[in-house]
Parts: structure tokens; sequence; C-alpha cells
């Protein structure tokens, strides 16, 4: 394998829609659940039904554990040390970029935990967003983004398919449990998508800046 990853290719004006209409969702969410609104009703309504829906309990708690650290942070973390072994240590900056989206996450969902306080379906305080849901997007988007550009495309599809197929399994196996709302699952799935975009668009950057950089002078002989 060479030193210099392939670019993936993007498409800046869908990803800059889709960051647009996450913010916006996010935001919604967020003041429905401080204001106990109408959307947060019909949340409580869709979980009731889909909890009602829900296959085995094994199944379930099975899905929900995903996004328990243990599970997420370790493919995170064989990801990046992947890619600072193909770059033999010169790709640090991108494996930066996704440490600091999942330190982020950390920090944004438990501040607004803190500060909203909704009460979970079982009981208790603390529920949106859902740590757990935010956990397995960023940790399993920012593992295969991390890797990316050593993908062929084919492969890259399949995989990105397959952590939408877990993120999606996993929100589902927390509401299904009771664990969360469905809407504490959404908003950090669009939490997600703001913190995996920001942390690309960085790794990008610092990509190319050190590309640019000129070379340190060589020592001249004595």
């Amino acid at each position: 394998m060479t030193d210099s990853p392939r670019s993936p290719s993007a498409v800046p004006v869908l990803r800059l829609i889709a960051c647009l209409l996450c913010g916006v969702l996010f935001s919604l969410s967020t003041w429905q659940v401080c204001a106990r609104g109408q959307l947060v009703r019909w949340d409580e309504e869709l979980s009731d039904g889909m909890r009602a829906a829900a296959p085995s309990r094994t199944a379930a708690e099975s899905l929900s554990d995903v996004g328990n650290m243990t599970v997420a942070l370790p493919v995170l973390a064989a990801a990046m040390a992947l890619a600072l072994w193909l770059t033999r240590g010169r790709g640090w900056r991108p494996v930066l970029c996704y440490v600091s989206a999942m330190v982020v996450m950390a920090l944004v969902v438990t501040g607004v935990k803190s500060w909203t306080d909704r009460t979970g379906p079982l009981g208790g305080g603390g529920f949106y967003p859902s740590g757990h849901a935010a956990t397995t997007t960023v940790a399993l988007g920012g593992a295969l983004l991390v890797v990316a550009a050593w993908l062929p495309r084919a492969l890259l599809v399949v995989a990105w398919t397959g952590v939408v197929v877990l993120s999606l399994g996993n929100g589902l196996g927390l509401v299904w449990r009771g664990y969360h709302w469905p809407l504490d699952v959404v908003a950090s799935w669009c939490l997600s998508v703001l913190l995996l975009s920001s942390a690309a668009a960085f790794a990008r950057r610092t990509s190319r800046s050190a590309r640019r950089a000129p070379p340190p002078a060589s020592e001249s002989p004595a």
C-alpha cells in the first residue's frame, strides 16, 4: 500500500444540506423536550407502539448493547491504530479529529441531558439525547471515515451500509427495551451527523495543510 491514501469523493452541497437539516431537527426536538410540546407527546405514543411490537427481549438487548463503550470504542481505536500504521504515524491529524468528535459528543450529550432532564420510559431522568445511540454512530462512523481512503469503493459502500444498519438497529433496540424514547435516539443521530461531518472537514483540511507544508531543511555538514 502507498503512504498517501486516496482522497474520497465528496459532495459538499449535499453534506451541507444534511448538516443544516440535522441542526434544525436537533434544535427543534430539544426545544420540544424542554417545552413538553406536541412533538414529545407524539414521540411517547410512538414509543408505546414500538415497544408493544418489539421482538424478543434478547434481540433488543443485544442491539442496544452495540452502544456500550466497551463495544464501540475498541472498534474506533482499532481503526485509528490501523490508520497510524498505514501512514507510519504521519496520519495523526485525522485521527485527532475523530478523537475530538468523540470527546465533544460526550460533553454535548452530558450537558444536554443535564439541561433537559427528560424522564425515561421506565422512569428516572436525563434521557435526552441518547448517549448509546450517539456513541454507536460516532464511533462506528468515525472508524470507517478514518480508514475510508484505503478501501475500494464497493467495499466502502458495504461498510457504510453496515454502519447505518447497526446504528438503526441500536436505536431500535434502545426503544424496544424502554431505555429511550424515539426522539432521544433521532436527536443523537442528528448530533452524530454534525460531529462526523465537522471532523471529516477538519481532517481533510489538516491533511491538505500537511501535504503543502515544506519538508524540514536538512542540516548542512560541519
